[in-house]
């Protein structure tokens, strides 16, 4: 058994960890590079560098080389046509096993002399795409690794929907086996940063984000109520007309403007054919707060769902990293059968 490294690049940025022989993390790494850089300069050379330089961190942390690890598994947008590798997505129902057992080992001596381990992606169905579909269509790549972790931890008999907050909000339908069957994409995220930083609602939010120290439920509930009757458009412009006649409390109408955002999110999940949930299918939402704790509250009081968990134990190493090592663990074991 030796040192496995785990490593998780995305849109602008990639982070690695070195796994020791007993699984504990021996070294971590970052960089501010990622399939973003290829889309603009259209080739993979900064990405290529920045991946070759977190690894040899990693090795020089740890004062060991290449001859020690036993396999180097990569995740994310990594594995896009904007990656190093583009790795076909496999087709839900997939679990650890079933992406243990499509991982696509690629030598890339630019980078370093072990083959990488590609963990492909998943998507909802196979098909073709057409206007009557198209919504039941969705995709992840990264968002696989988070699932399995979060899966591994609080998955059992029962089917679950993992909720990842980030630029782009993410839903993973889950079944009983512990395999994702389908998932539903936003852009809230992306969305919410836009009209905090560069819309007219910038100076009714004071040019920033809800922080843990501001979050204000009340106004978080009144932004999603707003959005639901009127559409998030006209709830951002009411945000500044509290702003202007019924508040001056610049947090306010930031908890207001998230909650409008999140609205858009909870319909989804009532409404969108890409994913099929009940009341009662478990719901865990990760990420961090207020943003993990403000959707977790809609959920719930939304009347969307009768169990609603937030995931308060992923701690500093990020899930993509502890679902890539249980990957890599079935991996192994598969390796193993086949000698």
């Amino acid at each position: 058994m030796g040192y496995i490294i785990t490593l998780d690049s995305g849109t602008t940025n990639t982070r690695a960890i070195l796994w020791n022989p007993s699984g504990e993390r021996a070294a971590s790494a970052n960089a501010s590079v990622g399939v973003r850089n290829t889309a603009i300069d259209g080739n993979t050379r900064k990405l290529s560098a920045g991946v070759r330089d977190v690894l040899e961190s990693l090795l020089r942390q740890a004062e060991i080389g290449y001859e020690e690890v036993e396999a180097i598994f990569a995740s994310g947008m990594i594995t896009s046509n904007v990656g190093l590798v583009e790795v076909p997505h496999l087709t839900a129902p997939a679990g650890a096993e079933e992406l243990a057992a499509g991982v696509q080992e690629i030598l890339l001596l630019d980078i370093c002399p072990k083959p990488i381990c590609f963990i492909p992606g998943i998507k909802n169905f196979d098909g073709p795409i057409t206007p009557e579909n198209f919504e039941q269509m969705d995709i992840m790549r990264g968002e696989e690794t988070e699932s399995i972790a979060l899966i591994h931890r609080y998955g059992g008999d029962t089917p679950m929907l993992l909720v990842l907050p980030g630029s782009h909000m993410k839903f993973v339908a889950v079944d009983c086996q512990g395999r994702i069957t389908g998932c539903l994409t936003s852009i809230s995220g992306e969305l919410l940063n836009s009209i905090t930083t560069d819309t007219i609602l910038a100076d009714a939010v004071g040019h920033q984000f809800v922080s843990m120290d501001s979050y204000d439920p009340q106004w978080v509930h009144l932004g999603a109520r707003t959005a639901e009757h009127c559409g998030l458009g006209r709830a951002c412009f009411s945000g500044r007309i509290l702003s202007l006649f019924a508040s001056e409390d610049h947090s306010k109408i930031a908890n207001f403007v998230l909650g409008a955002c999140l609205a858009s999110d909870i319909c989804a999940v009532s409404n969108s054919t890409a994913l099929a949930c009940t009341l009662d299918t478990r719901v865990v939402v990760a990420g961090k707060a207020p943003m993990q704790q403000a959707m977790a509250e809609l959920l719930s009081e939304e009347g969307c769902f009768r169990h609603v968990l937030t995931d308060t134990l992923t701690g500093e190493i990020p899930l993509s990293a502890q679902g890539a090592l249980q990957i890599a663990r079935l991996w192994r074991e598969g390796q193993e059968r086949k000698q």
